[in-house]
């Protein structure tokens, strides 16, 4: 979730385990994970602070801190340019920050319907005031969406890869 719907409250709300079991995938690292809570992110290893200074490895989960007004792009760059990994940001399809991330990626994943993140006391959030996209790239990053597509409807799949492997969009 983003400032603008937490009143600046928090920027610390966690992926749900339903998206995890759809992905059906497990991450080498977290590259945003928070310090004091075990989320649901099924990653060997987490990077808890810092992560833009630090060197990223192997397949890669990102839901990073929303903040502010183009606070996603940085994390964005990295991402792509680690190639190999799962981003999870807001729907803000008419941002520019999201029509690059959505050039640059293998194939984009629309969650059909608001997700109700959890709140790092753990209760679920309310239903936010925008969507929820998730980002591939690399083959395996497509290979997750496409299964939480097909087989647990996630949500509207799109993108260059699944376009070109005649998948049902």
């Amino acid at each position: 979730m983003s400032h603008w719907e937490t009143a600046g409250v928090s920027d610390e709300w966690y992926t749900p385990k339903f998206i995890f079991d759809a992905l059906s995938v497990s991450f080498d690292l977290d590259v945003a994970h928070p310090a004091d809570y075990d989320t649901h992110v099924p990653a060997t290893h987490k990077i808890y602070t810092a992560s833009l200074e630090r060197n990223w490895h192997g397949f890669i989960w990102m839901n990073p801190p929303f903040g502010g007004r183009n606070s996603l792009k940085p994390w964005l760059d990295k991402f792509f340019s680690h190639a190999d990994g799962i981003a999870l940001t807001p729907d803000r399809t008419s941002a520019p920050w999201w029509q690059e991330a959505a050039a640059r990626a293998d194939a984009v994943l629309f969650i059909a319907g608001k997700v109700r993140f959890i709140r790092p006391d753990g209760s679920e959030g309310k239903s936010p005031s925008n969507g929820t996209t998730l980002f591939a790239s690399g083959d395996r990053a497509v290979s997750a969406l496409r299964h939480a597509h097909l087989l647990h409807n996630l949500g509207f799949l799109a993108g260059h890869a699944t376009l070109a492997q005649g998948g049902r969009e």
